[in-house]
């Protein structure tokens, strides 16, 4: 599985007619098979730099390598190659509400694949054992409204691991869960990343964050205040 790294990472972003650093300056890396908790105030630049590690986002300074290759110079027309290597899900929910689970399931599995051949039946195979592992079953005929908050939340990680990315990039996939769904949240996040997936997550739940203790990494003003291994909650040191 590749490393990330990111070398004198800026992006600017334009607000009320000035332009303004979301990230500055950046310098990081995270290791193949690494769960890393990313932290910060709201605004502090964690959606961005999760997105310029995704290479859904170019930065106007600095590089960001996947492995040796350089994403944040990939032309748009083969950044699809580049997303084969990540599974994201981001702050607002992005499933088709009419479509059905199932169907939002296949529809990934198809957009990742190397090989638009590939049988539907093997497609379905794949949808009902990704749902297995987030532990929902017999519910590919379902739609999102159908679902509660937790399952939505589930299903989307469900649509992000279906073609076994190396790397996950989530982006507070606890957010308004109750503490329960939380707990199994992070639970399974944890199997999965024992099999060796990359775990990078933004989040507020700093009571799991402190518990958990992995690497945390904190953001203030788009820029990197503190990386702690095995840290807690906004830790620097």
């Amino acid at each position: 599985m590749p490393t990330i790294a990111l070398t004198n990472v800026t992006k600017f972003y334009k607000s009320d007619g000035r332009w303004e650093a979301a990230v500055e300056g950046v310098n990081l890396t995270i290791h193949q098979g690494e769960f890393v908790f990313l932290t910060g105030s709201s605004g502090a630049g964690k959606s961005t730099l999760l997105g310029l590690m995704a290479g859904n986002i170019s930065p106007d300074r600095g590089k960001v390598r996947l492995g040796e290759k350089d994403i944040s110079r990939v032309p748009i027309w083969g950044r699809h190659r580049v997303a084969r290597a990540f599974g994201q899900v981001w702050q607002e929910p992005t499933l088709i509400r009419r479509r059905t689970v199932g169907e939002n399931l296949e529809i990934a599995a198809l957009a990742g694949s190397a090989s638009r051949s590939t049988p539907r039946k093997l497609i379905q195979l794949r949808v009902r054992k990704v749902l297995g592992l987030v532990g929902l079953y017999r519910i590919e005929s379902k739609y999102p409204a159908e679902l509660s908050c937790g399952e939505v939340r589930r299903v989307e990680l469900a649509r992000a691991l279906i073609n076994s990315p190396p790397i996950l990039l989530l982006d507070e996939i606890t957010a308004n869960l109750d503490d329960d769904n939380i707990w199994d949240m992070f639970h399974l996040l944890g199997e999965i990343n024992r099999r060796g997936t990359t775990i990078v997550i933004a989040t507020h739940a700093k009571q799991y964050v402190n518990l958990l203790r992995r690497r945390v990494i904190t953001l203030v003003d788009g820029q990197i205040f503190g990386d702690v291994p095995r840290g807690r909650y906004g830790e620097v040191m």
